[in-house]
This record gives C-alpha cells, sequence and structure tokens, in this order.
C-alpha cells in the first residue's frame, strides 16, 4: 500500500503543477525559489489539526463505519483516542495532535476508580445498598464538578456512607476508617494499573494502526503536564511509564511525539504540585529522546494563557500547544475571541529557499531585500490561491474532521455547506530553510561565528515575521511563520543549488540546507550557547519553532543535568526545545541506550552471526 500511495502521490504532484497551480507560482517551485509542501494532497485537504478529545467523547461520536459510545473507563478512553487520531489523520494530510491529553483521559481514571471501589466493595461481599449507595454518590460527585479532585474526596464518602449503612456492624469510627482506606487503596492500586495498561496501549496501538489506505501509521501528538487532579496526575505518570517501557521488545516508540508542558507554579519549581513529573519526563526523555518540552511561561506562549485557576473552571484549551516536531496554532485574526488551540491547525505552508537568495546577492544587501520582499510576497499569494482550493469543498468531503464537529465550527454546518469560513480558523504559514547558508553567501559568516551575522539573521527573520503580521491585519486572516521542519526540503534546495552555483565551500558543498534558524549541526557549539543564540528566534516564528540540543553521551548517568538544559531552556525564552542523544537499540536483546561494540546486557558483538536458537536463549536469559 506504501508503494500504491507513492504512484497516487507523484501522479498527484504532476498534475497539481500542470493543471492546478497558476504557472508562476509551479515555476517558482520547480526552479526551486520555494517549495510548495504536500503538493500530492493540494486541491484535497489541509495539513492538521488540534484535537479537544472531551467534546468529542461527549454523547459519543460516528467513525463513518459506526457509532461509538461515549466512552466509561481509562481503557475506552484510550482506545477510542487512538480511533480518532486514526480517523482523523485519514481526512487530512499532516499531523494529529492531542493539546489537553491529560484533562482528556482524566475523566476515564475517575470512571475507573468508581468502578473499582464497586469492585472491591463487591469482592469484600459489601451488603448491595452500600455499594449502591457509595456507588450513586461517586457518579453524582463526578458529574457535578468535572476534572476536579475526585479521588481526593472518594475517601470521605465512602467512609460517610459506610458510617451511615454500617449499623450494629460497625459502630466505631475507627473501624469505619479502617476498612475505607482499604477499600480506597485497593481501587486506587486497580485504577492505577488498569491506566498503566491504557497508556501503553495508546502508544502500541500509534506505532502499529496504519492510516492512509495502510501505508502510515498516524502522525500524532499528545501535550500533557499541566493537570494536577489526582487522575490526571495518575495519567501523566503512566504514560511516561509506558514510554519508559517501550514497544514489545523495548524499542523506542516513533509515535505519539510526546510534548511535556512546563509551567512555573505547576511543575517548574520544587514545591509545585506536579514537579516530580517534570522530573520523571526528563528522565524519561534521557532514555527515550520523548518527551519534548513546551514552555508555556515564554512571554509569547504567556499572553495567551488566563489566570491559573483562581475559584473558576481552568481551561487547558488556552494553552499554548504543539503538533509534531514544532507547528504552533494560537494567533486567530480571523475571530480573536477565539484565540484557543482545539479545534484549529495549519492550512498549508510554503517554504522559501534563503541560500538561492543569498548566492544571487553575494555582498549586495540591496538587492537581497528587493527580492526576498518579492519572493515573500509571490508566497502569500500563492497560499491564498491554494486556501481557494481548499475553501471549495464541501463538509462531506472531511467526514470525520467536519462531519463530527472536530474542526472549529464545523458542527453548525451541514454535511453539503462549504467550509470556506470556518478554514479561516487555520493558519496560512510562510516557512524558511538556510539561514546559516544565506547569511554565510551574504557576509562571509553564519549566525553563529559573528555577531554581525546574526544581527542580520534576526532582522531577516523578523521582517518575514512583521510581513505576516501585516498580510493577517490586511485580509484577516491567519498568515504565520514558521521555522521550516521539512528536512527533505533541505536537500531538494540544496542540490538544485548545486547544479546553479556549483559547490560552495559552507554552503552548497554538503547534502542539505540546515534547517531554519538553527545553527548548522556540523558547528560545535556548547549547548548553552546554542540555546541562547536560537531563543529570540522562536518569538518570531509564531507558526511553529523548536530548538536542538544534540549530545553525545548517554544522559541516563547525569539526568540532573539534562534536567539543567530543559530548565535554560526555560529561562532563556525557548517556546519549544527537544535533547537528541545516542539510542541504540540491541537486536537480539532489546537493550536500548549506548552500544559500543558489545551489547553490555547479552554481550553480542557488533556482526556476531548467531542461530535462532542462540538468540531465543540470549532473549529469555535477558528478560
Amino acid at each position: 500500500m506504501g508503494t500504491m500511495l507513492k504512484y497516487g502521490a507523484e501522479a498527484s504532484k504532476q498534475f497539481c503543477l500542470q493543471q492546478v497551480i497558476p504557472a508562476r507560482f509551479a515555476k517558482a517551485h520547480a526552479d526551486g525559489d520555494i517549495h510548495i509542501h504536500d503538493m500530492d494532497f493540494y486541491p484535497l485537504t489541509m495539513t492538521c489539526c488540534q484535537h479537544d478529545l472531551t467534546k468529542l467523547f461527549e454523547g459519543g461520536f460516528n467513525t463513518g463505519h459506526g457509532y461509538l459510545r461515549e466512552p466509561q473507563d481509562i481503557r475506552t478512553y484510550a482506545a477510542l483516542a487512538c480511533i480518532a487520531i486514526q480517523d482523523a489523520q485519514n481526512d487530512m494530510h499532516g499531523g494529529q495532535s492531542c493539546p489537553k491529553f491529560d484533562y482528556d483521559m482524566a475523566p476515564g481514571v475517575a470512571k475507573s476508580f468508581i468502578k473499582n471501589v464497586v469492585k472491591v466493595m463487591d469482592a469484600r461481599n459489601a451488603h448491595p445498598d452500600w455499594i449502591q449507595e457509595v456507588k450513586d454518590a461517586l457518579t453524582a460527585n463526578m458529574e457535578a464538578h468535572p476534572l476536579k479532585r475526585i479521588i481526593h474526596v472518594a475517601e470521605g464518602i465512602i467512609a460517610g456512607t459506610l458510617f451511615r449503612l454500617a449499623g450494629e456492624e460497625l459502630t466505631e469510627l475507627p473501624l469505619v476508617e479502617i476498612e475505607t482506606k482499604r477499600i480506597f487503596d485497593h481501587a486506587l492500586q486497580w485504577t492505577e494499573k488498569d491506566t498503566f495498561q491504557a497508556m501503553e496501549a495508546v502508544i502500541h496501538n500509534l506505532n502499529t494502526m496504519h492510516s492512509r489506505a495502510g501505508a502510515q501509521v498516524p502522525f500524532s501528538s499528545l501535550n500533557y503536564g499541566t493537570d494536577t487532579t489526582i487522575e490526571g496526575r495518575i495519567v501523566i505518570e503512566k504514560l511516561l511509564d509506558a514510554e519508559w517501557a517501550g514497544l514489545g521488545n523495548g524499542e523506542t516508540p516513533i509515535f505519539p511525539i510526546h510534548i511535556f508542558k512546563v509551567k512555573e507554579g505547576v511543575n517548574y519549581f520544587e514545591n509545585d504540585p506536579n514537579y516530580d513529573l517534570f522530573e520523571k519526563a526528563c528522565k524519561v526523555s534521557a532514555k527515550r529522546l520523548f518527551p519534548n518540552f513546551s514552555f508555556l511561561d515564554a512571554p509569547f506562549n504567556a499572553q495567551f494563557l488566563r489566570e491559573w485557576d483562581k475559584g473558576t473552571k481552568y481551561d487547558p484549551n488556552t494553552e499554548v500547544a504543539t503538533m509534531g516536531c514544532r507547528t504552533r496554532v494560537m494567533g486567530n485574526c480571523y475571530d480573536s475571541n477565539r484565540e484557543v488551540t482545539c479545534g484549529r491547525g495549519n492550512l498549508s505552508f510554503t517554504t522559501i529557499n534563503l541560500p538561492r537568495l543569498g548566492l544571487k546577492h553575494r555582498g549586495d544587501l540591496e538587492g537581497f531585500w528587493k527580492e526576498y520582499e518579492e519572493m515573500i510576497d509571490l508566497v502569500f499569494s500563492q497560499l491564498l490561491v491554494r486556501l481557494q482550493v481548499q475553501s471549495a469543498r464541501k463538509v462531506k468531503n472531511f467526514p470525520f474532521l467536519m462531519g463530527q464537529g472536530c474542526w472549529l465550527d464545523s458542527e453548525k454546518l451541514n454535511p453539503e455547506d462549504s467550509v470556506e469560513e470556518i478554514l479561516k480558523h487555520g493558519t496560512l504559514t510562510i516557512g524558511f530553510i538556510g539561514l546559516a547558508e544565506c547569511l554565510t553567501a551574504l557576509v562571509g559568516k553564519h549566525h553563529a561565528e559573528d555577531e554581525e551575522a546574526w544581527k542580520l539573521g534576526y532582522e531577516i527573520v523578523k521582517f518575514m515575521r512583521k510581513k505576516a503580521d501585516a498580510k493577517s491585519k490586511e485580509l484577516k486572516l491567519n498568515f504565520s511563520v514558521i521555522a521550516t521542519p521539512a528536512e527533505g526540503t533541505s536537500g531538494r534546495f540544496t542540490r538544485i543549488d548545486k547544479k546553479v552555483f556549483g559547490e560552495i565551500e559552507g554552503i552548497t558543498d554538503r547534502e542539505y540546507y540546515t534547517n531554519s534558524y538553527h545553527v548548522p549541526v556540523w558547528y560545535e557549539v556548547k549547548a548553552g550557547k546554542k540555546i541562547q543564540l536560537e531563543a529570540p528566534f522562536h518569538e518570531l516564528c509564531n507558526g511553529g519553532h523548536i530548538t536542538y540540543i544534540e549530545l553525545n553521551g548517554d544522559p541516563l548517568v547525569n539526568v540532573k543535568g539534562f534536567q539543567h538544559i530543559v530548565e535554560f531552556m526555560h529561562d532563556m525564552g525557548i517556546g519549544y526545545g527537544s535533547i537528541n542523544h545516542p539510542v541504540d537499540y540491541c537486536p537480539v536483546c532489546g537493550y536500548t541506550g549506548i552500544i559500543g561494540d558489545e551489547c553490555p546486557r547479552c554481550h553480542v558483538k557488533e556482526g556476531q552471526e548467531l542461530t535462532h536458537d542462540e538468540i531465543a536463549a540470549l532473549r529469555k536469559c535477558c528478560r
């Protein structure tokens, strides 16, 4: 099916270039001035969406092949989350994100807890009247106070009910407290076990459930970390435990992308309620590469946060969330009252080849700025034309995304209605590749080598953001700037430019240009310095950004040092960061970590040939 999809994708690209995309945009793409992303889906759909699972689950939803009831325990919550992500993926060409996964799953933990309380009481031969009263009291409390500390108050409810109904059997208050604690502890233990298995299933399913005609697994992202309720904390803890455990043979999962949201007063300081989970997230990331870290206190993120729970219900939909490796959706010029994460996403994005402009105007800054502005205007025009094509679609063309109300305001429309107006909640995004090589062409050094080059690089990206903001204000649409994540585009631009300009040291002498504003990976720089150099660009790239730090050793030997890097990102105003490090995997015993010439667990050497029986024996011995 992957081969079949490739045939269709290549044919669709050629059709779009020749028959759909206006000639001047098609030529700019073919020549390598710009790159129109996901061209094979150009006339069909949009890029990505952030999903409100709580809203979707209320009353159940329809996948097109059957109706699914509202989930009633954490395992079902987890299963339906995977199904929703898979179905949404089939309506779009990009990623699917859950901006508040801990909040969305928390009611499932509460429901499972109630079921487990009943099971424990039944196992202890409790009177049916006791069981029913406790169940009714817990359920009523949960419905009256969703996402509040139902597990925290459960002990009091059980105790009160037992004390009223016990009569002569439990006349002493201490006996009631002892019995209550036993019930509570056992139910909580069972609930935590259920939640771990549910989170483990999420990770296994999202690495194995195929979408797009069976050719891919869903490109999924889970944001979490700020729910401080007991049930929310259980979700976070068990999701991290499942990621730590890995897949069946200990492999590091590729999906979902885990994104831990860091917030002062919630999980950043030692006395914060979720600080222990922040520490755990750092430890898991030091082993598995995920989670990445989203910093809600960065000024450009914090501006969207409402006051943190002061007597009113806190809305996690005002927290900035991330899709994939960097895409960000928050501000809303189309409707300033709807600056929320859920139900919105990127419509399409196009990337400018910055090194090409630098090579054409080496030393000629005036010429560079003139053509640079022309290229930005060209991309804006191209994005608007693509929006017209997308706007011609109807609700029925997106049976899950629009039909089930996942996209903002789509629940107000009928199947035959146009999606033109509601698409305006999404973003039209312009990106860039190769700031480092562009600066090298213009002034002889990139932004990590020279302070003046850094200042010029900052002005180049700032100019793009200024133009995008002006266009947004003019048209009341969400034009945004993204630090382009597409490594394939980096290679494509370089291959084209090498044919045009030849092999030029520091510019076209490698197989790829440096992504966006990043310091080149081949340039040696200390982690702290790299963070300081890249941090100011995050605010400019409101459509998505990331800073990667590359480590050359095993961070598990110094998890506190790993955490200090994450904290330094927070302090420097990074919006979204990730720490990469070597993750070797032994195919014999499943060991994950740093492996030299010999696996430290099973002691199999590099290149050593083993029989099937020898491999089976080693695996059994190493379990």
